[in-house]
């Protein structure tokens, strides 16, 4: 009789196991509850994959006339990515993003709202040196644009920071003018999320246009008032 209830019970308990929808097998093993969440190598192995599909692109001019990929730059744990227009001549040389004139007037940028350099990520639309630093071609900023999305993908940001016209058509389109969707937030969707945005001008035209800094200003305290609303750690 005993044995006969205890086969009952575990018959129940496995109807019970099974309404909720699970596949329940038992295991002495701990369970790994952090198993969906990405981990440090996952996130590291995305990258190189990325970088590595970015090399082995063809027919590229962009490709042909530099010296080396600038891929990227700083934290890739950073809940904060900033997004330039694509390699100078300094760039191109050290293969780092934002290492000129351009690169030291971000580094001051940042530091005006108490962030550093290291602890924010920075790529550019293009990876390669545009010919003579001119501006990225509309097919080139649409072709590259793929690559940038997935990018967006890996690092997975809490805020998305779009310095220039580039950034900006790479991503929202070339029908809208940065003048007037500079300094205002924005929600960019890839893949079903939801990136929180911010369009601003690029450094190196600050460096031409100083008068257009105080604009810029006013985007950077918005960036750092959304920093701690969100009470982000950077």
């Amino acid at each position: 009789m005993i044995e006969r209830e205890k086969n009952q019970n575990d018959i129940i308990d496995q109807e019970l196991i099974n309404s909720f929808g699970i596949d329940y097998i038992f295991d002495s093993k701990p369970i790994n509850r952090l198993k969906n969440k990405p981990t440090i190598e996952n996130v590291i192995s995305r990258l190189n994959d990325l970088k590595k599909k970015i090399i082995n692109i063809n027919n590229c001019n962009l490709k042909k006339n530099a010296t080396q990929i600038v891929f990227n730059d700083g934290d890739y744990k950073s809940p904060l990515m900033i997004i330039g227009e694509g390699p100078g001549q300094k760039e191109d040389e050290v293969g780092k993003p934002f290492v000129g004139d351009a690169g030291q007037l971000l580094n001051k940028m940042l530091a005006a709202i108490n962030l550093k350099r290291q602890n924010v990520y920075i790529t550019n639309v293009v990876n390669y040196r545009p010919p003579k630093n001119r501006k990225p071609e509309l097919a080139e900023i649409n072709r590259y644009s793929e690559f940038l999305r997935e990018h967006i993908t890996i690092i997975n940001p809490r805020i998305l920071i779009l310095m220039g016209s580039t950034a900006m058509e790479a991503l929202f389109g070339s029908k809208i003018k940065i003048s007037k969707e500079r300094g205002v937030w924005k929600e960019l969707i890839i893949n079903n999320k939801t990136y929180l945005t911010m369009i601003t001008f690029h450094p190196a035209y600050l460096l031409r246009q100083a008068d257009q800094k105080k604009y810029s200003w006013a985007d950077l305290k918005e960036i750092k008032k959304k920093i701690n609303e969100l009470k982000l750690i950077i």
